[in-house]
């Protein structure tokens, strides 16, 4: 038995007499890592994950604010954005050369090896605290959604005049319990039977969205809207018609965003075929899938409820009935956050353990893995103590932020705001150009530096608007009393 060991993990493998035999050596990819094994499936599952979140049913809302003329062509124009930057942004996986260079396994490390300086700490920065953030703001979520599902039954056993107010915090525990366990998955490359699963759950809560609409509209029992959507002096007034469009165009842009794990899904691919042609087909099957679906969820739902939208359609109860089938599309949605959290939380995981094995590979506690047989699966789990204690007590954390802050999904859109133009427009249009040799001044630099400043105030002007909704539910919030769905 011969142990290998990395900053990523630790492994057994079996060699031949006293040294790695081939069949060691075969199980490892250039780089002296465990062979990975991912596909365009597998990577594409991972993009769906990340990007589309229960967000997809607010959409509805935002087209509200935008109208039928501007809504689904600001869908289609960060779907472009969003798709464009990330093809760019695979290409830096290996420096200096994308097919044949140096692999490099994170955003800041990609962003060292092509830009450096200030840029690296500026990366990690945004990065690591909207990680951290979203997955905060998933503990909210999901606990919200598993409310809704009590809250269903609730007015279909009581009548829509019952308030059937309950807390959201057993429901936050609970998710906070299941994600300790799921944390145990040591790394990104284990990752991708989630991913699947969420990604079968986030179609199903969306084509029930979907179905809910459409049924809505084809009854007759549907709202006003119009090509400009909420109307001012009718539905809204100046002021509130400002600060939702902007909103909403925030909504939109980083409903799309996944740049903050793009590089550590990348890291999951097999070789052969080169990692960033994968990826690239992976980021077109993923924007695409995600793109249909909320034009569709978008449109449909705008459709069905006017300029009256709410922010979501199923934990908002737009629909009521029949609740059975509510109730299975908010299960679905809670089941989807919980594969999402892990593909957020993976780099975040990742990045600290990594640290701390480089800063002390002598001590036990952080870097010895204990194989552990799995009954009936042929297969040996790797125990390791640093991981079990680091990753439950940062679950924990992250759910008594929840518990505290009912409201931090309002904050979570401030985050958003200010990771989108740097992770998902700035780093990689700058390090194309870098790795391009893009001469200064040319069409082409001057387009990509146009493009970066527009993405610029679009993330300045979701910032203002994130931050008056910040307030404004900061004002609503009352202490003591459980956080309403």
């Amino acid at each position: 038995m011969v142990t290998h060991s990395n900053n990523q993990n630790m492994y057994l493998e079996q060699g031949v007499g006293n040294g790695p035999g081939p069949e060691f050596h075969k199980n490892l990819d250039d780089d002296g890592r465990p062979r990975r094994t991912g596909t365009v499936v597998t990577a594409s599952a991972h993009i769906i994950t990340a990007v589309i979140g229960s967000g997809v049913l607010s959409l509805a809302w935002a087209i509200a604010q935008l109208g039928w003329a501007v809504g689904p062509a600001v869908l289609l124009a960060f779907s472009f954005i969003t798709y464009m930057t990330s093809t760019m942004l695979a290409d830096c996986y290996r420096s200096p050369d994308p097919l044949h260079g140096k692999r490099n396994y994170t955003y800041m490390e990609v962003v060292r090896a092509n830009l450096g300086g200030m840029k690296v700490q500026l990366c990690g920065l945004a990065q690591y605290v909207n990680l951290v953030g979203v997955s905060i703001g998933y503990t909210i979520t999901a606990s919200i959604s598993m409310m809704a599902v009590k809250r269903s039954n609730c007015f279909h056993k009581y009548g829509r005049h019952v308030k059937c107010n309950t807390s959201n915090y057993p429901f936050m525990a609970m998710f906070g319990c299941i994600q300790i366990l799921l944390s145990q998955i040591s790394n990104f490359h284990e990752l991708s039977w989630l991913s699947i699963v969420a990604a079968v759950m986030s179609f199903a809560y969306s084509s029930i969205g979907l179905g809910l609409s459409l049924a809505r509209v084809l009854g007759g029992d549907h709202g006003r809207s119009t090509l400009i959507g909420v109307t001012v002096g009718v539905d809204v007034s100046a002021t509130e018609k400002i600060w939702r469009c902007f909103q909403a165009i925030g909504d939109i842009a980083f409903a799309y965003a996944y740049s903050n794990v793009l590089i550590e899904i990348q890291d999951t691919l097999k070789s052969s075929p080169p990692e960033n042609k994968v990826m690239k087909k992976a980021s077109l099957v993923g924007v695409s899938t995600t793109s249909l679906f909320y034009i569709l969820c978008g449109c449909l739902g705008y459709a069905a409820f006017g300029n009256s939208a709410p922010g979501n359609f199923l934990t908002g109860f737009g629909f009521y009935e029949p609740f059975w089938l509510v109730d299975f599309a908010n299960v679905c949605i809670a089941i989807h956050l919980v594969g999402a959290y892990q593909v957020f939380t993976q780099p975040v995981f990742g990045f600290v353990e990594t640290r701390a094995k480089n800063r002390w590979p002598e001590n036990k506690f952080i870097t010895r893995e204990h194989p552990i047989e799995i009954p009936f699966c042929n297969g040996i789990y790797y125990f390791n103590w640093f991981r079990l204690v680091w990753r439950t007590i940062y679950v924990i954390i992250t759910t008594l932020s929840a518990m505290i802050f009912p409201f931090f999904n309002d904050f979570l859109g401030l985050l958003g705001a200010l990771s989108f133009w740097p992770l998902t427009v700035f780093f990689p249009i700058e390090m194309h150009i870098s790795q391009a040799k893009v001469p200064r001044l040319s069409p082409k630099w001057i387009a990509l530096k146009t493009l970066s400043y527009a993405c610029l105030v679009v993330s300045l002007v979701a910032a203002a608007g994130s931050i008056q909704g910040l307030i404004v539910a900061v004002e609503k919030y009352k202490p003591f009393k459980a956080p309403q769905g």
